[in-house]
């Protein structure tokens, strides 16, 4: 007996046992897709994981019913990764692949019902409701249960098929349909056959009754003979609208044109000329060979270089050394919408070689990519986090750019996981090597490299030897102390905006808070409007004229009175980016002002629009969130401002001030790019804050010394590891009983200083779910993965318990 482990796509641990029958033997194995029952008569597509003849023991397990490949479709590497990712960061093998896959590789199935052929039923013994059955089989052919419940009581319904079945008057038909469809495209061509039987004077004679009909011919026929390998696209004959489908259907009729249908990618390849990429400079050549040496010695390299230091021009030398040795190569991205000029820059040099694969893709588009991997036609892929999962064959060369981004570690769909630290995995189990490159590095990647754990290397110059952006801080409180500020503005930092107007450049000025005032309080009774879902004040949008919670999504009209008291005396409190946009529109009333932000850039083509208004230079100033910070490269951005940097600091986050420095620097990135006299103006109340003075002096080194310094400090990562246990529940009472009964079992089994809470979530309710958390600081190295056995345990036992089994538990490792 042969029996093989399954992975199923549900939030279930572990996989699941299955016998293979004997006609699968020959062809079953590991990597490839298959049929299963489970839980009644449900079938779902499942991923063998294993095969043995390990009998289980207590119970029969059921049979697989067919194989749907006829090669694995997911590599060893694969499911050597997912079993790794599932038992570091906790999270079960059915998440992954729910993540993993694109929903149309996962079958659909229902169960239908038929008729048995040549079938005589007696009517006389039936009841009412297996007569009902019968009359709509004999009427439809196949009906699936769905439709059964629309004259079958619920709960006849199993009883009526089971006693139908048992009279052998019907039988299951289990329709497994694959939702993939390929794009086909219309083409249109002369038949043949026709200009061999006819001379052309006697067709066009049949078609002088018709006119529209004879042009279409005639301008079909030109087209076939000028280029006779060229394909002639339906589509392209209606496109000036001189001819309609009622000119082209009857010339298929009369079998004069033929219609035939090609496959075509739902993704469109770069057709442009390639180009070669520039030679390094001195700096990059030497940061090159170090990433050799260290490639040689199988290590993993850390690449910090500060902005504009040609960091991507380093990766495209390693690209091309990996492709030209036959190795494909995976280039991981944050975010895909703001990658404009890296992709351009790779499209020109590689063309059809590229693919793309991220959240934004259609389903269908996402299974052409992936069958383009599985089939190894595409050489280097440009990815989100969710790229890592693709069936690559033969990678050799993983880059994570922008290593530090928050999104890589994306907290809003399981699995949680890390995809910079996951891609140092998967590098591994492909024996490819992985550079993680930034201008900022996290703290744990620079401790690691600092460790001898990779190889680090630092970029300490902008390409060309342009200057690095100058430091400046204004004392804001000073400024308000001698009137000299201007609503949010110093007058000092109005006047260093001006200057580089007049000097025909342009600025950006960052506020990272969305809308435009965090809340709208009455003056009379201190009413402020709360969201009804969550335990969030709503923000103003002026732009939209509503209040949104930026939590559930929830919107609602501004109130035009105090709902409370009636009083119309409201006022706008806190300020967000579109009241800076505001703001700097009136103080330069002859320049264009733009604003970037998530509402601004909701319509399609907003971000490459804007990119090209700042290309252009029709944009002088440009407001905006953390986007202004990513992926924008132009040569006469000269000034970045900051007007409300406190903002930035003060977050209930052990890495607050890492994120600070972070968003500071990549922000100050974008001035001075190639004249090397970009300024950066920091308003601040609290110019002596560590943060601030470390920024100006532009030391790396002790920057990262000053982190390190105060995480020790404090037993936080990386000389500690984090897990978050969240709990949620629509009742406060359960889950904050469940909260406390989770935290004395982790007491149980850890040391007391390692669990601190239950508390209440910083946001005690979001969407109606009220939410407690427990956080575990677990020490470093062999004991931790003792410790997290120990997690392991107490998350079984919280388990076992039926009364908080409806409590939803979210679990974040290294969080």
């Amino acid at each position: 007996m042969r029996y093989a482990q399954i992975v199923l796509p549900l939030n279930l641990k572990g996989s699941f046992t299955y016998k293979v029958p004997e006609e699968l033997m020959p062809a079953i194995q590991t990597g490839m897709r298959v049929l299963v029952p489970f839980r009644g008569k449900k079938i779902y597509t499942g991923i063998v994981f294993e095969i043995h003849d390990i009998e289980p023991e207590g119970f029969i397990p059921r049979e697989v019913i067919s194989i749907l490949d006829e090669f694995p479709i997911l590599p060893k590497e694969q499911i050597d990764f997912w079993n790794w990712l599932s038992g570091y960061y906790l999270c079960s093998l059915g998440e992954i692949y729910r993540f993993a896959f694109p929903s149309s590789l996962k079958l659909e199935s229902e169960t239908y019902l038929k008729l048995k052929p040549n079938v005589t039923v007696d009517f006389e013994n039936l009841d009412v409701n297996e007569m009902y059955l019968i009359q709509a089989l004999e009427v439809r052919q196949l009906i699936n249960l769905t439709d059964l419940e629309a004259f079958i009581p619920k709960k006849d319904i199993i009883k009526t098929i089971n006693s139908l079945i048992d009279l052998q008057y019907i039988e299951i038909d289990e329709k497994i349909g694959e939702k993939y469809k390929a794009k086909e495209v219309a083409y249109v061509k002369i038949n043949k056959d026709l200009l061999d039987n006819e001379s052309l004077t006697a067709i066009l004679a049949k078609l002088n009754k018709a006119p529209k009909q004879k042009d279409l011919f005639l301008i079909i026929l030109s087209q076939q003979t000028e280029s006779p390998d060229s394909f002639i696209k339906k589509s392209d004959l209606f496109e000036d609208g001189t001819f309609g489908h009622s000119h082209l259907k009857p010339l298929i009729d009369k079998n004069f044109v033929e219609e035939y249908y090609l496959q075509k990618d739902r993704l469109e390849s770069y057709e442009g000329e390639i180009e070669e990429i520039e030679e390094l400079s001195e700096s990059q050549k030497v940061a090159k060979k170090e990433i050799d040496e260290a490639f040689e010695e199988k290590r993993n390299v850390l690449l910090h270089g500060v902005t504009s230091s040609g960091k991507t021009h380093i990766y495209l030398e390693k690209i091309e050394e990996c492709v030209n040795n036959g190795k494909n190569v995976l280039f991981l991205l944050p975010e895909i919408s703001l990658t404009k000029q890296i992709t351009q820059r790779l499209e020109k040099k590689y063309g059809r070689k590229l693919g793309f694969y991220h959240q934004k893709l259609t389903d269908f588009e996402k299974v052409e990519v992936w069958r383009r991997i599985k089939n190894n036609d595409i050489q280097i892929l440009i990815g989100t986090r969710n790229a890592l999962f693709l069936p690559y064959q033969n990678i050799g060369l993983v880059i994570v750019d922008e290593e530090h981004d928050s999104a890589y570690k994306a907290r809003e769909v399981s699995p949680y996981f890390n995809a910079k630290d996951s891609a140092l995995i998967f590098g591994s189990f492909y024996d490819a090597r992985v550079i993680l490159g930034s201008a900022t590095p996290s703290v744990e990647s620079y401790y690691l490299a600092r460790k001898e754990k990779m190889k680090y290397i630092f970029l300490n110059e902008r390409f060309g030897n342009v200057q690095l952006p100058e430091f400046e801080l204004i004392n804001f409180k000073e400024a308000q102390d001698s009137k000299k500020v201007s609503g949010n503005f110093s007058l000092q930092l109005i006047d260093e905006i001006k200057k580089t107007l007049e000097e025909r450049n342009q600025a950006m000025i960052l506020h990272n808070r969305r809308g435009y005032a965090n809340v709208l309080e009455c003056e009379s009774c201190g009413y402020v409007n709360y969201c009804s879902n969550c335990d969030v004040v709503m923000t103003y949008h002026k732009a939209a004229n509503e209040m949104k919670c930026h939590y559930c999504g929830q919107r609602a009209s501004k109130p035009k009175a105090c709902p409370k008291c009636h009083s119309e005396n409201l006022n706008e409190r806190g300020v967000g980016v579109e009241q800076i946009h505001e703001e700097v529109s009136k103080l330069f009333p002859d320049n264009e002002v733009d604003r970037m932000d998530v509402d601004s850039m909701r319509k399609k083509f907003a971000y490459e629009k804007l990119y090209e208004k700042i290309e252009d230079r029709e944009t002088d100033i440009v407001v905006g969130t953390q986007m202004i910070s990513k992926g924008l490269d132009f040569d006469h951005i000269e000034l970045v401002a900051i007007p409300k940097a406190d903002s930035l600091l003060y977050v209930q986050d052990f890495r607050a001030e890492e994120r600070a420095f972070q968003l500071i620097t990549q922000v100050a990135g974008r001035a001075g790019r190639v004249s090397g006299k970009g300024k950066i103006y920091i308003q601040t109340f609290n110019p002596e804050h560590s943060v601030f003075q470390l920024l100006k002096m532009n030391k790396v080194s002790k920057i990262y010394y000053y982190f390190l310094k105060e995480r020790q400090k404090f037993h936080y990562p990386p000389f500690t590891k984090l897990i978050m246990i969240e709990l949620k529940h629509r009742k406060e009472d359960k889950v904050n009983r469940a909260s406390q009964f989770l935290g004395s079992v982790l007491r149980k089994y850890l040391p007391e200083e390692c669990v601190l809470g239950p508390e209440r979530s910083q946001i005690a309710r979001i969407n109606n779910l009220y939410q407690f958390q427990i956080l575990l600081k677990l020490p470093r190295g062999k004991n931790y993965e003792k410790y997290k056995n120990q997690v392991l345990l107490s998350l079984k036992d919280f388990d076992e318990i039926i009364a908080y089994q409806s409590i939803k538990k979210d679990v974040f490792v290294d969080f």
